[in-house]
């Protein structure tokens, strides 16, 4: 039962990283904001995410998964709920300011209980992988459900929908059986394992992919609504907005089947720099291709995109923890937030910088951030005998 209340809690955390996203092209009309001001809410929510993933690091060391764990299934059930009937700004900036604390519990949860659980703990990459697919599955399922919803009921039950599916898993989350913690120690000490060169440069690299994964679940929707806009306008309003969203469940859907193959491969976790490296690469050609493209490549853009992006993450957090076991809830507490600094600022400037231009052209921030990857991915590759070269 624990494993499902792992891969739950990722999946749920799908689900709140592909929320903004997902409706975003229903929600800027419903508010009446520019992408600016939907940039502020992405921003909010990241930055809640931050302060949240050093707590959340911590409490799980020093109370175990439990309690948690339900926590996160019902605090984000509950913002989601409130989340829907908001008609203003200020009534949707507060549940999302909230949300972060949820999504940062299911987080901190699914992710520091993967590597142990799964193939038995002898291959952190590989099972931080494998669980992962879960939350590309959260991805995909929240555009999917909320643009069928749509078009069947109102704005309100359709997003409310959402809540109830993240609430259901708090039952096997209250009777599972967890693994022991060890003795828990504070943010003090687990910031100062930012000087071990594997985490500090772990945190760095999450900070990198966070700016561009971030970007690209809440962006999508609004890139494939422009480009489709342009390239097809005798195409109706609905079927526009419907396009659009399906673009970030096709991104999601590969996501998942490119996590699902990393995780079959044995040696990622003492090769992981490699596939890092790698990954950066592809994704700063693809985010090139995506600036340059027009609406007939959007969906093979978006596939090729989640396929780079899939080992990424996981394959940090699972090399990390090869390395950093002890206590690490506190360690990811610590480089997810991080990560989260690029979370809060990048997709925010991403909307900013399409205001008076367009949301394609704004792409160009992300760029330096890949190759940043690429250069972290080579360097996590001398450190700690990660790789065997």
């Amino acid at each position: 039962m624990v494993q499902a209340v792992a891969l739950m809690c990722v999946f749920g955390l799908g689900m709140c990283f592909s929320l903004l996203g997902s409706i975003s092209v229903k929600l800027m009309p419903r508010l009446n904001i520019d992408q600016g001001k939907f940039g502020t809410l992405i921003s909010i929510f990241m930055f809640t995410c931050l302060v949240a993933s050093l707590i959340m690091g911590v409490i799980v060391d020093s109370i175990g998964y439990r309690w948690v764990a339900i926590f996160g299934f019902v605090v984000t059930a509950i913002c989601i709920f409130i989340f829907s009937r908001g008609k203003t700004f200020m009534a949707v900036a507060i549940p999302c300011l909230l949300l972060g604390f949820g999504a940062m519990a299911l987080n901190t949860v699914g992710n520091t209980l993967i590597p142990q659980i799964l193939f038995e703990g002898k291959n952190p990459a590989a099972a931080s992988n494998m669980g992962n697919v879960f939350f590309g599955l959260g991805l995909f399922i929240t555009p999917l459900v909320v643009s069928f919803l749509f078009r069947k009921t109102s704005y309100e039950n359709a997003i409310s929908v959402l809540g109830v599916i993240v609430l259901l898993p708090v039952v096997l989350a209250l009777f599972a059986t967890y693994p022991e913690i060890a003795a828990g120690f504070s943010i003090g000490d687990a910031f100062g394992l930012l000087t071990q060169p594997v985490v500090l440069v772990a945190a760095l690299a999450l900070f990198c992919y966070l700016s561009l994964e971030v970007s690209f679940c809440n962006w999508l929707p609004s890139y494939g609504k422009e480009v489709f806009s342009r390239d097809f306008p005798s195409m109706s309003a609905e079927a526009t907005d419907a396009s659009a969203q399906q673009v970030l469940s096709i991104f999601a859907i590969a996501m998942m089947a490119g996590r699902l193959l990393a995780s079959q491969i044995a040696m990622i976790t003492d090769y992981g720099s490699w596939f890092i490296a790698g990954a950066g690469l592809l994704m700063g050609l693809i985010i090139l291709g995506m600036m340059k493209s027009s609406a007939l490549w959007t969906s093979a853009l978006a596939v090729c995109a989640g396929l780079a992006f899939a080992p990424v993450f996981p394959t940090v957090v699972g090399v990390t923890y090869d390395k950093h076991p002890l206590n690490f809830g506190s360690v990811f507490g610590i480089i997810f937030a991080v990560g989260l600094f690029g979370g809060v600022m990048v997709p925010k400037a991403v909307g900013n910088l399409s205001k008076g231009s367009s949301i394609q052209k704004s792409l160009k921030l992300l760029v330096p951030l890949c190759a940043g990857l690429l250069v972290l991915a080579l360097i996590l590759g001398r450190l700690e005998g990660i790789t065997t070269g």
